[in-house]
């Protein structure tokens, strides 16, 4: 049967996108973000999934004002790179996996979600600027991705509890598929910023590590925030992250951080990017080794233990 082994999450700020096109990875500006993602892209390498499930948002490229979907299914065998008003990006065109999304399709909506099927559909950096992050600029993806566009933009969003039992009925009807296929879930956009208005330019690092940390160890606390709490800490357009939540939800309650990284600013977005790893069935996390009995652990091994414990990179 299929299954998803792992959970991806990333910022999708289309200034990323336009420094990979224009080759500035390299530039000073450029370089932390470039190479916070160089141990991810090995990770995805030695991973090597057969599908991705991309969760993203429109950006007025295959939607607009005059047909909003809370939450659309690409089902096609292939998704054009969308023009978003300079061309579209020179990355190659996203090759589908229409039989998995038909029966994701069927799965979730029998479960009463309902979804909006797209069997024609363009995307664009919301979803193409985290493949470049996880898979760099390859003449083809290197496997089929199912996007999944959700409504962040035109009130009202989906609730974070919503997208976190999609993601619920998502690892369901994946893992009722037959055929034996490794899956990878992105979640993607965010962290906290904000593009307009009297707080334009928001970054609010302590909220965006309080969101890392729980997504790994207390998805459901994060599933209870209400909007006007992603609002009020993290700006305007930081209730992208209740996308990370279809991803989470589409895991197992425990799950092991292999790395994180997170950066500010990326144009004015603060960069997040997390993997989170199904734990491997009768495994047992290693617990740490106690310091000596009665003693507490001194504050060099405490530091020693928590960079063992997951590999974090922060700006």
């Amino acid at each position: 049967m299929a299954r998803i082994i792992a959970g991806v999450t990333s910022s999708h700020v289309p200034a990323i996108g336009a420094a990979i096109d224009n080759h500035r990875e390299s530039e000073p500006y450029w370089q932390r973000v470039f190479r916070g993602f160089e141990r991810s892209k090995e990770w995805m390498a030695k991973a090597k999934p057969d599908v991705c499930i991309v969760i993203y948002n429109d950006h007025a490229s295959a939607f607009s004002v005059e047909m909003i979907p809370t939450f659309a299914l690409g089902t096609a065998a292939e998704f054009p790179i969308a023009d978003e008003g300079w061309g579209p990006r020179p990355v190659p065109p996203v090759k589908g996996h229409p039989q998995l999304a038909a029966h994701i399709a069927q799965s979730v909506i029998l479960d009463e979600f309902d979804l909006t099927l797209c069997n024609k559909m363009e995307v664009d950096h919301g979803l193409t600027v985290p493949l470049n992050l996880m898979f760099g600029t390859p003449k083809e993806w290197p496997c089929p991705v199912i996007p999944l566009a959700v409504n962040v933009v035109m009130y009202p969003p989906p609730t974070g509890h919503r997208c976190f039992m999609l993601g619920k009925a998502i690892k369901k009807a994946v893992e009722s598929y037959p055929e034996d296929l490794k899956v990878v879930i992105f979640g993607t956009g965010g962290m906290s910023h904000q593009i307009s208005g009297q707080r334009a330019g928001l970054i609010n690092s302590k909220f965006d590590h309080a969101f890392l940390d729980n997504l790994t160890k207390n998805p459901q606390k994060l599933a209870r925030m209400p909007h006007m709490e992603y609002m009020r800490e993290a700006g305007a357009e930081g209730v992208e992250m209740v996308m990370w939540l279809i991803m989470r939800g589409a895991l197992d309650d425990k799950v092991d951080e292999v790395y994180r990284f997170y950066t500010v600013p990326a144009s004015n977005t603060a960069v997040g990017h997390i993997i989170l790893e199904n734990r491997v069935k009768g495994a047992k996390k290693p617990a740490a080794k106690p310091a000596g009995k009665g003693k507490k652990p001194a504050p060099k091994l405490k530091r020693a233990a928590a960079r063992a414990k997951v590999d974090r990179i922060r700006s």
